[in-house]
């Protein structure tokens, strides 16, 4: 940081953290608006009065000063002297020499025993100098608000977000904080009527302001106090449910949400499976990227705008009517501050029908995708396109249909022992899908009691690979089956992201590489 000045410290900004006298300043603050405020707006507050306390401190220091140093002036030797540009440090002159500058002519040097031992030499009977006059703070960047906001404005905010969390009595609803004994009371009937609002609209989204035109809350109150005090009320209920996406405030009653977004169905429900990573190489990386699932771990670079995506559907996410939000998808659907359940509107990019969707942000997936599935006659394997519009509570979801063609498929059969088999069968299909991963899956409900016994059973992890892997190996002559078939496959029975399937591709004996992606098992581990 570059200032007009030296008499002000230059990293001020840079060494910023916040005090009890900046909590009490907030405080105070709130108290004088009445009205709740967000961080940002306490942030820029809390810079004004900085600078303010700032350069008051540094005028009465200059004011209060009997003998501040200035080069103009000329000194003896005893004199004790306040230095403004080392923080208003005192020392004592104990020496003068001569000195000379080819520009400023003769001058004198004085040395000056500081309070803190130190010895430095300063110029005197210098006319010429910055330090001659008291400082122009008003021309000094750490002293322009809007300076200060554009370069550390930010840090501030993300320093008071996570002060005030910590601060009994502050509370926080989205991004807006108040003090809970400034609250409007807000009593059982207004609650009663509360429920019965959203009721009426169909369970919601309702915003705050929508349910207080029907209440009978003081109307001489600010506006934004009302609402602050009622949202706080609404949070503290169980019967209502915050799920506005950021920088808004939306409700929800709970028992008219669906159960699937408190309560993950079993298809969804990952127990970890413990790998290294660090064992994959490449090209098994870069496929778990293209996969999209939720329960891989994050890209080590950073993540730039993403418009779109094209994920391949795995039968536990065809089965709830889901897609995974893993670190790209992530980008696309809308996030909340604090809501762990987001609602906003799908719309089918071909018809342009809107139906609801919720983002389950604790467990990593999207829902409400079921009913059109099933109108997309789309199965495990097909190919959906989710895409960003201009509204960021409205999200584009397209997959390829086409006219019903037969086709080869693999198919996914449970005999009457509750055994698992794949085959091959000619079925029509009428949706564009990942060669790889498609499996056509007749009867779900059979497949779900094997599912629940695989559970139930607590079924070695490396076992059911392995069995998988048999299944899929009788389909080619070769015995090759690809890393996300084995994948997509594992997934009919228990469910498993892709690292932990391919850590054992790559560190078994009994798996044996054939490029491109394709292993297959060893002669002694296949029979």
């Amino acid at each position: 940081m570059v200032t007009a000045t030296p008499w002000v410290k230059e990293d001020y900004w840079e060494q910023f953290t916040l005090t009890d006298e900046d909590l009490e300043f907030f405080y105070q603050y709130m108290l004088e608006k009445e009205t709740p405020l967000s961080a940002e707006d306490l942030a820029r507050a809390l810079i004004r009065e900085r600078i303010r306390q700032e350069q008051r401190r540094i005028e009465e220091r200059w004011q209060s000063s009997q003998a501040v140093y200035m080069p103009k002036e000329r000194y003896q030797v005893g004199q004790t002297l306040v230095f403004p540009a080392l923080n208003w440090m005192q020392g004592e002159v104990i020496g003068i020499r001569e000195g000379y500058h080819p520009e400023q002519g003769k001058f004198e040097v004085i040395r000056v025993r500081l309070e803190n031992g130190q010895e430095k030499e300063f110029a005197a009977g210098l006319a010429n100098h910055v330090l001659n006059q008291p400082p122009r703070l008003e021309d000094v960047p750490v002293f322009q608000p809007e300076w200060v906001w554009e370069h550390y404005g930010q840090e501030i905010t993300r320093q008071i977000d996570e002060a005030l969390a910590q601060q009994p009595g502050f509370i926080r609803i989205a991004d807006l904080w108040f003090r809970e004994e400034l609250l409007v009371p807000i009593e059982e009937r207004h609650l009663i009527l509360a429920d019965a609002v959203l009721d009426l609209a169909g369970g919601g989204p309702l915003n705050t302001e929508d349910i207080l035109k029907e209440l009978d809350l003081p109307e001489d109150l600010p506006k934004r106090l009302v609402l602050f005090s009622l949202a706080r009320a609404l949070q503290e209920d169980p019967r209502f449910d915050e799920v506005g996406p950021a920088g808004t405030i939306r409700w929800f009653l709970r028992r008219m949400e669906p159960e699937a977004i408190w309560q993950p169905p079993m298809h969804l429900d990952y127990v970890p499976i413990p790998y290294d990573p660090e064992i994959l190489p490449e090209e098994l990386r870069e496929l778990e990227r293209r996969l999209h699932d939720e329960h891989s771990p994050p890209p080590e670079e950073a993540i730039g705008e993403v418009e779109s995506i094209e994920v391949p559907l795995i039968y536990p996410h065809w089965r709830v009517g889901s897609l995974p939000l893993d670190a790209y998808l992530e980008r696309l659907f809308p996030r909340a501050y604090q809501a762990q359940r987001v609602y906003f509107t799908f719309v089918d990019a071909e018809t342009g029908r809107r139906f609801p969707g919720w983002v389950v942000q604790g467990h990593r997936f999207v829902y409400g995708l079921r009913d059109w599935y099933q109108a997309k006659k789309a199965i495990p394997g097909a190919r959906v396109r989710v895409m960003r519009t201009s509204q960021p509570d409205e999200i584009l979801v397209s997959t390829e249909t086409r006219r019903m063609i037969r086709e080869w498929i693999r198919t996914v059969r449970v005999d009457e022992k509750g055994r698992l088999h794949i085959g091959l069968e000619n079925r029509p299909i009428g949706v564009r899908y990942d060669e790889h991963m498609a499996f056509l899956v007749p009867d779900p409900e059979a497949l779900d009691r094997v599912w629940k016994r695989i559970r139930d059973e607590r079924r070695p992890f490396e076992e059911l690979v392995m069995q998988v892997m048999r299944e899929l190996s009788r389909l080619t002559p070769g015995g090759h089956v690809h890393a996300a078939e084995l994948y997509a496959a594992m997934n009919l029975l228990r469910r498993t992201p892709p690292g932990p399937i391919f850590a054992l591709l790559v560190s078994r004996p009994w798996f044996e590489y054939e490029g491109n992606l394709y292993f297959r098992l060893a002669t002694e581990a296949a029979s």
